[in-house]
């Protein structure tokens, strides 16, 4: 295994979930669905849902402020704070300012990144480059979705997958060996519409027509989609560890975008990544796209699965389509 000196270290994570808990016998009173149906496709067997009320800049802050306390850095020592969203509260301003506001981080360059499920991994990209400049010492990168704000609960293709929730991480210098060692990015715009909201936007402002034919909501092509997805996790696992120097077995512990347990399982499949070293929840929390790695993260720290000195690989696919892998030793 080759030896690379990180330049930043995720410090610490943080989690918000809603409390309210809907289950596949849940779904079956709202669309025309099985429980049996569900697990046997997707794994998932429940997800959280926020109330109306809750914004997804309120889970967002919830999760932040757990990874600045265990961190012990108060909200006005942050210098970026990064929020990736697919489900933005309003489109104007960023949530991260939302956010910002919400934690008092006052002295914080705050903005945007949107990449669907591999916001994450793009947003902590962001932070080591932002901060490798010199231009500040700690970052904040917080992934924060309200999926059923955005979903349509008449189809029950992609209800059924979809969940709500947060998840932060604290980023400053590295002072040692732990930290991010490698990563690896990628975009392919021709495939767009296999996952998209084809109306809402400024292309198709919301009217009556939208309401009426529900194209504001999430549609998705999922034997494209998953075909896709795959392909790509795969690919994109092998080749960060190549950039990184790792064999297969010099990783500790997986997190993978938790879409579905299929795509997860063959994701590991191909790239040759045994089963019983990747951390999976998917079937508690459903798809909460660019949530998902950080929240797995933080439960597996919670759980004692997560150790110093692991070697750890992130890997995710989302809409656009959009992945991408990181290499990371905690």
């Amino acid at each position: 295994m080759t030896t690379v000196n990180p330049f930043v270290e995720i410090v610490s994570t943080g989690r918000y979930l809603p409390d309210r808990i809907m289950t596949n016998q849940d779904l079956e009173s709202i669309v025309q669905t099985t429980d049996e149906w569900i697990v046997e496709r997707t794994g998932i067997r429940e997800r959280r849902v926020a109330p109306p009320e809750m914004t997804a800049a309120y889970m967002g802050a919830e999760a932040a402020r757990i990874a600045l306390e265990r961190a012990g850095v108060t909200a006005d020592g942050v210098d970026l704070l990064i929020v990736s969203t697919a489900t933005p509260d309003r489109l104007l301003p960023a949530s991260a300012c939302d956010v910002q506001a919400l934690i008092g981080a006052s002295n914080a360059v705050a903005f945007d990144v949107i990449g669907a499920c591999t916001g994450f991994i793009y947003g902590l990209t962001v932070a080591e480059g932002y901060l490798s400049t010199g231009r500040g010492k700690i970052t904040l990168v917080v992934a924060t979705e309200k999926m059923s704000s955005i979903v349509d609960w008449e189809d029950r293709t992609t209800c059924v997958l979809f969940g709500d929730g947060a998840g932060a991480a604290l980023v400053r210098k590295s002072e040692g060996e732990r930290g991010i060692l490698g990563t690896h990015h990628q975009s392919d715009g021709k495939l767009a519409e296999l996952l998209y909201r084809p109306a809402g936007g400024a292309a198709i402002p919301v009217d009556q027509d939208v309401l009426r034919d529900r194209s504001h909501f999430v549609k998705m092509a999922g034997r494209g989609v998953f075909k896709h997805a795959v392909r790509a996790m795969a690919n994109s696992s092998i080749e960060v560890l190549e950039r990184t120097g790792w064999e297969v077995d010099d990783v500790d512990l997986v997190f993978p975008h938790q879409a579905n347990i299929r795509i997860i399982e063959a994701t590991a499949r191909y790239a040759g990544l045994p089963m019983e070293k990747v951390f999976v929840n998917v079937d508690r929390y459903g798809n909460m796209s660019s949530a998902t790695i950080p929240v797995a993260m933080d439960e597996a720290l919670e759980e004692g699965r997560l150790k110093p000195g692991m070697n750890l690989l992130l890997v995710a696919f989302g809409a656009g389509f959009t992945w991408g892998a990181m290499a990371v030793r905690w």
